[in-house]
């Protein structure tokens, strides 16, 4: 834990595990997300093929999960750590942000 704590520069075992709960919380509700998102665009899973539905219903997540990270990390008072999280995240995928 203590090089995870470096890495990411908290100092706190509080601030280490409201990190972690905001990942999970974000994890579970994009996908939780993603249904309906799917059913709005026509995709459903009883009548699509697994091989186009799933990922679809994948691509929908991503965006979705990238929203929610920096809205729940704001909520649980760790806006600045994912804000630099995304930011480093979208950069790797090419988008730079300022």
């Amino acid at each position: 834990m203590k090089k995870l704590k470096e890495r990411w520069g908290i100092d706190s075992n509080f601030q280490l595990a409201v990190i972690f709960i905001v990942f999970a919380v974000t994890g579970s509700s994009a996908a939780k997300l993603a249904e309906p998102l799917t059913h709005l665009i026509g995709i459903h899973q009883d009548t699509t093929s697994g091989f186009i539905y799933w990922p679809v219903r994948i691509l929908v997540i991503f965006p979705v999960y990238q929203v929610l990270l920096v809205v729940f990390g704001w909520l649980f008072g760790q806006f600045e750590f994912f804000w630099n999280f995304e930011k480093k995240m979208l950069y790797r995928l090419g988008i730079k942000v300022k």
